[in-house]
Formats: C-alpha cells, structure tokens, sequence
C-alpha cells in the first residue's frame, strides 16, 4: 500500500495533492489546508494538500479491505495486568497525588495481507458499522501514517479566535448504566480543560456552555461537555497545542501526576491513540481535530510484515471498580474490532454485547 497517493478524508472533504509535510504546528497560522495528527507522546505530522473537494466517504468495495482474523488481537495489558493497574491507581489516589488518571491499552494483530490495507477502505466499512461525528482518514505511508478514526470526541475546534473542546468522559451501554462516579469524572475533566484553554484565552471568557450532556453512539452513551473560550492576541497553534495538548480527557487531574502514573503503568507507546486527529483549514481560520479515540492506525515497520494497531481505555477514580472498568474498555474496542476483522453485521444483529469479554487477549 506504500504506492496508494497521499490523502485525508474529513467531513465530507476529500484532500488529494500533498505539498508538504513539517512538524512545526506555526504552519497551522500558514495558508492552505492541513491533515494534522499528534501522537500521545508529542510526534507532530502536519500534511499541506493542494485539492480539496467535497467527496463523502464512499461506501465499502469487497475486498478493498482484508482485516487480522478476530482471534488474533492481542493486549499490551491483559485483564489481571489492567485490574491490577486500576488498584494501582486507586493507591495513588488515596495518597493524594492524583483525583483521576486514564489507563489504557494498545490492542494489535497482524494484517494478513499488509498490500490489501487501505486506510481509507477502513474508514468506509467504519462510517458503515460505527458512524462517528470526527470520523476520517490521514494516508501518509512514506511519513509513518496510515490511520482511520471513528472518533466521537472533539479536541479542539477553532473559527477565528474561538476555540471549543467537548471532553468525553462517562461511558455505558445505555443512560441507565451512568454512575455517579461518570458525573463526577466529567467534572473533574471540565475544570481541567477549563484550566488548560485559560491559559492562551483572554480573561473572562473561557465558559462551560454544556455540562455532562448525553450523547448517544453505536453501542453505547457517553456524558459530553463543552467547555470554550476567546484565544488572547499573538496566540496561535503553537500555543494552543502547549497548553491543551495531550487532551485531558485522556490524561486525569492533575494532568502532570497523571501522566507520571500512565507512563509507570502502561507498557506500550499510545501513538496516535488519545493524540489529536484532523485537519486546518488556515485560509478560514477554522479547524477540527479530534481526540484520537476509537481509532484504528497500521505499523509496518515490524519483522512480521505489518499490524493493525488499536486503544481503548477508561477513566480510573476512587469510585472505580476494577472489573467493571475492564469490562468498559472491552465494551469501547467490541464494536470496532469487528467491523476491522469484518465480522461485524451492520443491521443490528451483532452490536456492543457481540465480543465477549476475553475476545481481546
């Protein structure tokens, strides 16, 4: 797939005719319009195209797409290491060096045929079988990026000096099934976000326009905030991406004593998994990237060929039962493994409940 072109599919927009690729996040102040991802870990790609027209993503061709078998995934933490690694967090937070701190697992499998593993036919069979509102592709092969996210989380959107980032955080299968330790999660992560966009927003005019609002997704509900505010004069990307960036959502409170325990705990590299995903339109001032969640991304730089690479993860606080928060990070990774290994049904018969907790070893 290295001689598929350059593209990125967001929003209805398809992106063809790269004409650059730079690290440096003050070419978002530029001109033109930019896919951007941003690993967990720091790694800056952004990725200028020359064409950009509206194409909606089309449907799924047979075969364009030939995913891991569903008995091949495996975890950089399997249960009794996640559990355990959720007590651990628990410990931390009865000493008082952190309120809440995000744990999670990369999810892999080898790609059966890595000439058969198109990004973008990824991304068809997801808008199929997981509709997402962040939903896209970035297709860089000769940059190390092939990704396809179904993200139903913003990051950050801009419109000129405006700036808004709706944090996710409380998840379950139906309303019923939200605790009030989801409240009190999505609280905690507010008046974080809230904290990170008052650094680079003028005075007074960062706010909280929504607050634990529910939002229905394939399989499951969410509790979403939007938190937003007025970016200060001589403020650009560079600034914005220092102050926000890795987002909160996925980090805990405080951020710094989270990212401490995440890096003791986890024991892969996140990559594009909880980073930033989307594109900048510098021309018009605005821009959308996405929490890299529920997000699928290819490593072709192993001995056996190549991988699919996936995350999944979930909030860990004093109210937080450890079985119970490795059953939601199964619950977030079902639905998408199997559209990925192409067992999933999109007409309903196989939803959320379909893989068994187990499924991912």
């Amino acid at each position: 797939m290295h001689d598929l072109p350059p593209l990125a599919r967001f929003g209805g927009r398809l992106a063809t005719d790269l004409r650059d690729v730079t690290s440096d996040p003050s070419a978002l102040d530029s001109t033109g319009f930019w896919a951007v991802v941003v690993d967990f870990e720091g790694r800056v790609v952004c990725a200028r195209f020359g064409d950009i027209r509206p194409d909606p993503v089309p449907g799924p061709v047979p075969g364009a797409w030939r995913g891991p078998a569903a008995d091949q995934w495996t975890s950089s933490l399997d249960r009794d290491a996640y559990v355990a690694g959720v007590r651990r967090v628990r410990e931390h937070i009865a000493r008082g060096e952190v309120y809440q701190a995000n744990l999670c697992r990369v999810l892999s499998a080898p790609l059966p045929d890595p000439a058969r593993a198109d990004v973008d036919a990824l991304t068809a069979l997801l808008a199929r079988g997981n509709p997402a509102p962040y939903a896209g592709t970035i297709r860089l092969p000769a940059h190390g990026v092939e990704i396809a996210t179904a993200s139903p989380e913003l990051f950050l959107r801009r419109s000129g000096r405006h700036v808004e980032s709706g944090p996710i955080k409380g998840t379950g299968r139906t309303v019923a099934d939200l605790l009030p330790k989801d409240h009190a999660e999505n609280v905690m992560i507010v008046d974080l976000v809230r904290n990170d966009l008052g650094r680079v927003c003028s005075p007074g005019s960062v706010a909280v326009p929504e607050l634990c609002a529910v939002e229905e997704h394939p399989g499951l509900v969410h509790l979403v905030s939007t938190v937003s505010g007025e970016l200060a004069e001589d403020t650009g990307w560079p600034e914005l991406l220092e102050a926000t960036f890795p987002p909160g959502s996925v980090t805990g409170a405080p951020k710094s004593s989270a990212l401490r325990i995440i890096e003791a705990l986890e024991t892969a590299p996140r990559g594009p998994y909880c980073g930033a995903v989307g594109w900048v339109d510098a021309d018009r001032g605005t821009a959308e990237l996405a929490v890299g969640i529920r997000t699928f991304w290819i490593d072709r730089e192993v001995p056996a060929g190549a991988r699919l690479l996936f995350g999944t993860g979930a909030g860990i606080t004093w109210g937080s039962d450890p079985d119970r928060e490795w059953a939601e990070t199964e619950l977030k990774a079902a639905r998408l493994l199997a559209v990925a290994s192409e067992t999933h049904e999109p007409h309903g018969a196989h939803d959320a409940h379909g893989l068994s907790e187990g499924t991912v070893r």
